[in-house]
């Protein structure tokens, strides 16, 4: 094991054990209880002891500490990174692959294609299962790291080598079904592609995962995405597609509800929203297991804007602008007439004006919900759905578009002589997981500064109707 193998710590907190210790940044931590520390896992689970030795390395010098702690006490030790020895690459080559469609020119961390457990287990990323040793199935057993998310695509040995551009895939059905064994619960997905693994063998792949039941908790049905660079002979599903395959996926859940008292099979958003559906109750989606990949999203979002509907109507303070304008509703040229700075902006603030950016998919139903709110509050509302010039039109949903993208269809609007409001609100899923950068590197000061206006940044309507609420 090199050095470079070894945890180098970013940051000790203060007054925590590892700062008592001695512990620096900079330090890397090489093994506890004479175990090597592969990643953060490792720290975890050879951390949980109450007694310790701990070996660093400082300097081209190993150091050895005795740690005494409590089982809840924390080390209060961060790592530059989750994994020590870098990030298991996908060893597949999927047709409908974003990042093998990804443009060049942008920051290397875009272009990673990880198929790692260790990232599924600590993040949520789904994998293929298709470069594990078995080295890897021992620590499995040893460490029972669950859950895990897994990419499915097809459960016929056949197909799924096809979709995956991989021959020597495994049998995945073994695979979960060895998983299971160990007590690992599993999160799987399917891609769904227009005459590759729909239809029949789309059936076959839902009724083998539901047989693993309770070790497979949830199958996600996915419409493929496809941006302008793909290389292959694949298309996206059309509205009149999504319909039938809504009306499948509906017919399973009945039945595994009554089955098993769950759902099971979960549609992701896109297919509601392509087929104008309505969206199924919360506890439709039986706690929500699968969010972070688009299932239930809409959902939650709905359901913050009913809150955040109520507040408006009788929760938020009187001297707010929104309740002043929601108060002048009778006559909304006396809400439009509220203007105010604030510390945080250089721009004029006049609560009468507001502009929602997203991507095209949603925005018939956020124009209904901007509605609601001017409704409501007396507020000019108005949605400005963003064509995705970058990967292409046929990329629809908010959380992939450009900076550069909005504020060009932004700056096309301020040319045509209309205006943007009093402030531009951008989605969260816009900017990376801090919510500092969009995919072309742009932050919301740059954009604002760009466009000449305010702009804030919501990750849902009640959030939104938060920030209003604090324009004073």
């Amino acid at each position: 094991m090199g050095k470079r193998d070894y945890g180098i710590i970013a940051a000790v907190a203060e007054g925590s054990i590892a700062e008592r210790e001695g512990i620096r940044p900079g330090d890397q931590m090489i093994s506890i209880n004479g175990h090597a520390l592969r990643d953060v896992i490792d720290y975890r689970f050879y951390g949980a002891e109450e007694e310790l030795e701990i070996v660093v390395e400082r300097d081209g010098q190993q150091i050895a500490l005795q740690v005494e702690r409590s089982y809840d006490e924390d080390l209060g030790i961060e790592f530059a990174a989750p994994t020590f020895n870098g990030i298991r690459r996908c060893h597949s080559h999927c047709a409908f692959c974003f990042i093998a469609g990804m443009p060049k020119g942008m920051r290397p961390s875009l272009y990673v294609r990880d198929d790692d457990y260790r990232y599924s287990f600590l993040f949520g990323n789904f994998i293929t299962l298709t470069n594990l040793t078995e080295a890897d199935w021992r620590r499995l057993a040893e460490q029972r790291l669950s859950p895990l998310y897994v990419s499915v695509h097809a459960t016929d040995l056949a197909l799924r080598r096809r979709v995956l551009g991989n021959p020597a895939a495994s049998d995945v059905m073994d695979q979960l079904r060895r998983l299971g064994q160990l007590g690992i619960q599993l999160h799987t997905q399917v891609v769904l592609v227009p005459g590759l693994n729909d239809g029949p063998a789309l059936a076959q792949t839902v009724a083998d995962l539901a047989t693993l039941h309770p070790a497979v908790q949830s199958i996600a049905i996915v419409p493929v995405g496809l941006t302008r660079y793909h290389r292959c002979d694949l298309r996206p599903y059309r509205p009149d597609e999504a319909g039938p395959v809504l009306d499948q996926i509906s017919a399973w859940q009945r039945a595994y509800r009554r089955q098993h008292g769950l759902n099971l099979v979960y549609a992701s958003d896109e297919w509601y929203l392509l087929a104008g559906h309505e969206f199924p109750p919360a506890d439709e989606y039986d706690g929500f297991p699968q969010l972070e990949n688009g299932v239930g999203l809409t959902r939650v979002f709905l359901d913050e804007w009913e809150e955040a509907r109520l507040r408006i109507q009788g929760s938020i303070s009187v001297s707010s602008p929104i309740i002043r304008a929601y108060r002048n509703s009778v006559n909304p040229q006396d809400s439009l007439s509220y203007s105010s700075t604030t510390e945080q902006s250089p721009y004029n603030i006049k609560a009468g004006k507001i502009i929602l950016v997203c991507g095209t998919l949603i925005a018939p139903l956020l124009e209904r919900i901007g509605a609601e709110l001017g409704q409501l509050t007396g507020l000019g509302v108005e949605v400005i759905p963003v064509v995705n010039e970058f990967f292409g039109p046929t990329v629809t949903v908010s959380g992939l578009l450009t900076g550069g993208d909005v504020v060009a269809a932004l700056q096309q609007r301020i040319g045509e002589g209309r205006d943007l409001g009093d402030a531009v609100f951008l989605p969260r899923t816009l900017f990376d997981a801090a919510g500092e950068v969009t995919l072309d590197d742009m932050t919301p000061l740059e954009i604002g500064a760009r466009l000449g206006t305010r702009v804030e940044v919501a990750g849902a309507m009640g959030e939104l109707t938060d920030l209003l609420a604090s324009i004073s």
